[in-house]
């Protein structure tokens, strides 16, 4: 399975229909075509009973889309480090506006899944917690504020500040993080704002979820992510 490498769009499935169970398989399957054809990093997010199947079915990165701090042992309807790796998963997204945890929380999943060999996806609401977040060490921050998730009001275009104002502070505290992008992204122009304005990748759901044409709708993402990257590194 290929590693997470920006630049790199990763698609959360969250608990939507369109995503569950053989939904869930072939959306990451047109995610994985999409990948391959255009030569780009896609990575997937499903839900934790649908990570087995989709990661032993596609080559492409699969995340869970949260796990708990706690070790193997009595801790019932918890999501273990150690389960999704065995799942089959590379990595997990961690503190998502809608799962939101304790900073020690945090800093105890990217420490033990750093330990387990899973890469970590640290979401943040605002560009002071981004920044906090990144003395964790994380390999990627995904600055995302909540009040533009699923509105369609893309936070490269809405509210460009949050992007440029979450790089400058990190690059002050942890220059190593990546840093990627969500919140309100649906099309290419979207995705290739986000990269002008120094993000390294996106975050995205349910423009492609809930799209009625999901292919369609990816294909147009990454060729965003295309342009940007040109741009990015115009003359490299």
């Amino acid at each position: 399975m290929k590693e997470l490498e920006p630049p790199l769009i990763i698609v959360n499935f969250k608990t939507y229909l369109e995503a569950t169970g053989r939904r869930a398989l072939e959306l990451a399957r047109k995610c994985e075509k999409v990948a391959s054809e255009l030569g780009v990093s896609v990575a997937v997010a499903p839900q934790a009973v649908d990570i087995a199947a989709v990661a032993s079915s596609v080559s492409i990165p699969v995340l869970a889309q949260h796990v708990d701090p706690y070790p193997p042992g009595a801790y019932t309807g918890s999501i273990s480090i150690e389960a999704v790796k065995e799942a089959g998963a590379v990595g997990t997204l961690v503190n998502h506006s809608e799962k939101r945890l304790r900073i020690d929380e945090i800093d105890e999943v990217v420490k033990r899944a750093r330990d387990a060999g899973l890469e970590v996806v640290v979401c943040a609401n605002t560009p002071e917690v981004a920044a906090s977040l990144s003395a964790l060490r994380p390999r990627f921050i995904a600055i995302e504020p909540p009040e533009l998730i699923g509105t369609g009001k893309a936070v490269s275009k809405t509210r460009p500040e949050v992007i440029t104002d979450t790089i400058k502070l990190i690059r002050q505290v942890n220059p190593e993080v990546i840093v990627i992008c969500g919140a309100g992204i649906t099309s290419g122009e979207d995705v290739e704002a986000a990269l002008n304005l120094g993000a390294q990748g996106i975050l995205v759901a349910s423009g492609v979820v809930k799209a009625k044409d999901q292919e369609g709708a990816l294909r147009d993402l990454v060729n965003g992510l295309v342009r940007g990257a040109r741009f990015r590194f115009r003359g490299v």
